[in-house]
């Protein structure tokens, strides 16, 4: 007897439908009694024991026959736990344990437990808009993975706890109809919350220069590198940028939660991301923890960090070539990880901070300590990050260590709802700029990936059609470039930075004090450790 269910397979951050198919056939003997084919991995070859002791813990006998579990389409393959529940109902209909013997409406994913408890699995929300592209309208699932799937609108989520609560429900609908309500959630009350920052900007004392490389970097989406001794509060200020970043959208708040999803590190309580991804790896990280890596690729730290802020301490103690393998990412916003199996891309649009001491004692052209580093030592320090990296970020600014006048002073400072508020009005000026200029921000673009959204995305034609210079600035800029030795790619980023500074103040174009602030924050590429 032949019995189908279906269920999802991950991969990426998309799902791909599968038909899990059931077969009685006449016994064998005792070694040979329950098979699965289609390419499962390890896990899925293991759920055997896993369904069948699932099924007799609920009361049911398995018959003394020959099972064989096809997973279809066979050429792709097959890995994690949450095959058990469609395989284990698949058993039951074969059985003619069920009343409904079409579930051709129905998705259904999630590991069993040895007593037939259900247990949640990652990548939930993939599989809901997996089914919602299929036309699937139920899906039944773990109780855990609720949140997360209710999100997605056209599809009824059925959230349970056991097997037979799966029989139940299946009954229902095979004798007339389900009485128990679908499980909803409104994704946008979700997601307009009030967002409360644990983190403000008001706590920091001091650092108004830092301050407002970071506000420039908001505005326009750009990257930062800050350079400073220990304890001068560089790692204070990266951890409050998501603060006055702007809110996410649903759309992002939907690719972000996918990634969070199928990495397995989502809040099951929340449901969907409403708030920017602060990611800080440690600098012990491999190259594959950083971009993503595995037989099939999982996201690594910059996927993670999607629409969000990556935050890497300690920057040269960070191997060199995993620093390198982000300049791919940091140009393009995904990042492909090819093996020999499959090749798969994953979004990889972050906000870079960074941060690193002067040289290896911290204490470079500090005015309160000495530096007993040579030369030498200092320069070996610095080449651990290479040329090509420094030009890929747009602001490098030095953080001194805070004055004691200052960390103890009564004066009141800026608040992050303060600064956000400047940020929104000058991420605005650009999304008219932009929507005014044509296609690249506009919905015909070919990808997300595509669109224009902040100064720091423009491409080369961009910068020369809204960058346009007075006399006195392109004056200014030529003689930067030429004393600082700065290359072409630095020549691009400082105009972007001088077009998000006249953002902030609501100039249509870029004057002179514009453009001496971001040469400013250029000074530090090379003549900061030459000084």
């Amino acid at each position: 007897m032949l019995f189908t269910a279906r269920s999802a397979a991950v991969y990426g951050i998309d799902a791909s439908i599968i038909d899990v198919e059931v077969d009685f056939s006449k016994y064998v003997s005792e070694k040979d009694t329950f098979a699965t084919v289609g390419l499962p991995d390890a896990a899925v070859r293991e759920s055997r024991d896993r369904v069948r002791a699932a099924i007799r813990n609920s009361g049911f006998d398995l018959p003394s026959t020959k099972i064989t579990i096809n997973l279809a389409p066979a050429d792709i393959k097959k890995e994690g736990s949450g095959f058990d529940l469609p395989m284990a109902v698949g058993i039951l209909g074969a059985y003619g344990a069920l009343e409904l013997r079409d579930l051709s409406d129905f998705l259904l994913i999630g590991e069993l437990g040895l007593d037939g408890a259900l247990r949640p699995v990652p990548g939930m929300l993939p599989v809901a808009v997996a089914a919602r592209e299929r036309g699937i309208k139920n899906l039944i699932i773990p109780k855990a993975n609720a949140r997360e799937a209710a999100v997605v609108d056209g599809v009824s989520v059925y959230p349970v706890a056991t097997l037979l609560e799966v029989r139940d429900l299946l009954n229902q609908a095979g004798n007339g109809g389900i009485h128990v309500p679908a499980f909803h959630v409104e994704p946008t009350e979700v997601l307009n919350e009030l967002q409360h920052f644990a983190l403000d900007f008001a706590d920091v004392r001091g650092q108004q220069t830092a301050k407002r490389a970071l506000e420039v970097a908001a505005a326009g989406g750009h990257n930062i590198l800050m350079i400073g001794p220990p304890g001068s509060g560089k790692t204070m200020l990266a951890r409050r940028l998501p603060s006055i970043l702007p809110p996410l959208t649903f759309d992002e708040a939907l690719e972000t939660t996918k990634i969070h999803s199928v990495a397995g590190v989502l809040d099951a309580e929340a449901g969907l991301v409403t708030q920017r991804p602060f990611r800080s790896p440690h600098h012990t990280i491999s190259d594959a923890g950083l971009i993503g890596g595995g037989v099939i690729p999982r996201p690594g730290e910059v996927s993670l960090a999607h629409n969000g802020v990556l935050f890497l301490d300690e920057l040269p103690e960070f191997p060199r070539n995993v620093l390198e393998v982000m300049r791919q990412p940091l140009e393009d916003r995904h990042v492909t990880i090819a093996r020999a199996s499959m090749s798969l891309t994953f979004p990889a649009a972050f906000q870079l901070a960074a941060a690193m001491n002067p040289c290896p004692c911290g204490y470079f052209n500090d005015k309160s300590r000495e530096c007993h580093c040579t030369p030498p030592l200092i320069q070996r320090y610095v080449a651990k990050i290479s040329g090509p990296l420094l030009d890929r970020i747009d602001i490098h600014i030095e953080v001194p260590a805070v004055q004691y006048k200052e960390l103890r002073g009564a004066a009141a400072t800026e608040t992050s709802a303060t600064i956000r508020a400047r940020v929104l009005a000058a991420r605005e000026h650009q999304r008219q700029r932009f929507a005014a200029a044509g296609a690249p921000a506009s919905a015909t673009a070919k990808s997300a990936r595509e669109k224009i959204f902040s100064n720091a995305q423009m491409s080369t034609r961009q910068i020369r059609a809204f960058c346009d210079l007075s006399p006195d600035a392109e004056k200014l800029l030529e003689r930067a470039m030429v004393q600082q030795g700065l290359t072409a790619r630095a020549h691009d980023r400082i105009l972007k930075v001088a077009r998000t500074i006249a953002d902030l103040a609501a100039e249509p174009s870029i004057a002179l004090p514009h453009i001496a602030e971001a040469i400013q924050y250029r000074t530090l590429d090379r003549s900061y450790w030459a000084s």
